[in-house]
């Protein structure tokens, strides 16, 4: 039966549809990896026997010939989506003993698709970091481990969990956020597939929010083929939203077509940072080859903001989590620490509810949108951050995708950079600019550092291109030839 947790949605689903297994089989499979895969600290709160509901459901469903396109497949929810009934804790305290009497959207969806959930997965406190190490619940460990030494490694963040659950295959996929990086910068660590589609593509309703202009749910899967397929599940115009664009969802599968003869693939000249490691550069001219000899034409092209993108998000996305976070007072919901009064309450309640990261990052963002600091930083940042949409609206009259890195580094030790936040910021270096732009965009697992840590690649589209942007994923996939996986060092 540990078999059935290797394979794909795509293999899981015409495994289903030709009563190979039930998928009351493939989810007891999985709970069983769940079990024996509690060191790698990627769930925070395991669901089991709701899994085995769900799954007898999907069964009766694809008996009657009315399976949703992710009928019966077991999935990890990223616990920064609100699932009624079941405890939300975006891996902070302030949110102790929280259970929803509401389902997110995007939640909603999968399980409107068929698909089954098995619990709930850690990252970092309220979203915010670069390693998974900021979770009130304790950080999340990759399962991958280098050929050099057994340091336990993080799996990238914030959507560590989700990352990790998915390549120890403990969940066939799962569901992530990314507000600068979140999901593509930890399937990079991880070697899984990883996509932001265009902001406003899939609902932010029932997230937990962090930036409201930047965060956009999208799926973590083990391919590309999967990844469209979770993405079909998960997207659509939502009401409930007011950024949720208001247009039909593709049969984004139909989009790998395994042809991208003629398709121009632009190269920015200024993600060539100084210093960059010489295994990232020779990655990157690897998938420039794939692609040209899949027929695609290469351009150089200049994105000349570029440089500013950090810096513009490390003042956006904190002046954005200083006023969502504002909500979490201990009067209404969550974790109340009594005080001498009404002030000191709220005090002693954000005090011992925050971490350092989310404090941090709070200090930063009220600092930021302050009278006297409003003009100077806040203003000037969202002036930056219009030039650096602009810079690619002009790559794209003349590309129709861009290549480039996803994380400057293969997955680093735990611990190695938490006493240095800006050195932590700077991973989010390839994938900030894109989220600024909210344009859509994929890692794809491309090959081996080194000392054995899966490198990716990034590929950026037009908005509301993602179709796109998943056929090219498709093509460098299959040049790739990643088949690498981590060793089971971590069961049981």
């Amino acid at each position: 039966m540990s078999d059935l947790t290797k394979l794909t949605i795509a293999e899981a689903r015409d495994g289903l549809k030709g009563g190979k297994f039930s998928a009351r089989e493939l989810t007891a499979a999985h709970i069983t990896a769940m079990d024996a895969g509690r060191g790698l600290n990627a769930f925070i709160t395991e669901t089991p026997e709701h899994a085995v509901d769900a799954a007898t459901a999907s069964d009766a469903r694809i008996a009657k010939g009315q399976a949703g396109i992710m009928e019966g497949i077991p999935i990890a929810m990223k616990d920064l989506f609100c699932t009624k009934g079941v405890l939300t804790t975006a891996a902070s305290h302030i949110l102790d003993g929280f259970k929803p009497e509401y389902e997110s959207t995007v939640s909603q969806n999968l399980w409107n698709a068929g698909a089954v959930m098995l619990g709930k997965v850690n990252l970092d406190e309220f979203a915010m970091g670069s390693s998974n190490e900021t979770s009130y619940y304790g950080n999340v460990v990759n399962p991958w481990r280098r050929s050099t030494d057994d340091q336990p490694l993080v799996p990238g963040g914030s959507s560590g969990g989700s990352a990790s659950a998915v390549a120890s295959r403990i969940a066939m996929a799962a569901t992530g956020t990314d507000t600068g990086g979140s999901i593509r910068q930890p399937a990079a660590f991880t070697g899984i597939v990883g996509m932001k589609p265009t902001y406003g593509r899939c609902s932010r309703w029932g997230v937990v929010a962090f930036a409201s202009s930047l965060d956009q749910a999208g799926p973590m899967t083990r391919s590309v083929r999967d990844a469209a397929i979770m993405l079909e599940a998960m997207a659509g115009f939502d009401p409930k939203d007011s950024t949720s664009v208001d247009m039909a969802v593709p049969n984004f599968e139909a989009a790998l077509t395994g042809d991208i003869r003629g398709l121009k693939i632009g190269i920015p000249k200024e993600y060539r940072l100084d210093g960059m490691s010489e295994e990232i550069a020779a990655l990157w001219d690897q998938g420039i080859a794939w692609l040209k000899e899949a027929g695609a034409e290469i351009v150089d092209i200049s994105l000349p903001h570029t440089k500013y993108a950090l810096p513009a998000y490390y003042i956006i996305a904190p002046a954005e989590a200083s006023s969502n976070l504002a909500r979490y007072d201990g009067v209404r919901y969550g974790l109340r620490v009594e005080g001498e009064d009404l002030a000191d309450m709220y005090s002693r309640t954000r005090g011992e509810g925050f971490g350092d990261e989310v404090q941090r990052r709070l200090l930063i963002g009220t600092y930021a949108l302050s009278a006297g600091y409003y003009d100077a930083y806040y203003l000037k940042a969202q002036k930056v951050r219009t030039r650096i949409a602009d810079d690619f609206k002009e790559a794209y009259k003349t590309v129709d995708a861009i290549l480039t890195p996803t994380a400057p580094s293969a997955a680093f030790a735990a611990g190695e950079k938490g006493d240095d936040p800006l050195e932590m910021y700077l991973n989010d270096v390839f994938t900030v600019p894109a989220s600024l732009a909210g344009l859509p965009g994929i890692s794809v697992p491309a090959g081996l550092s080194s000392d054995g840590l899966p490198l990716g690649l990034q590929l950026l589209g037009r908005p509301f291109e993602e179709e796109t942007v998943l056929k090219v994923a498709g093509v460098m996939e299959e040049a790739a030839g990643f088949t690498a996986t981590p060793t089971d060092w971590w069961r049981g």
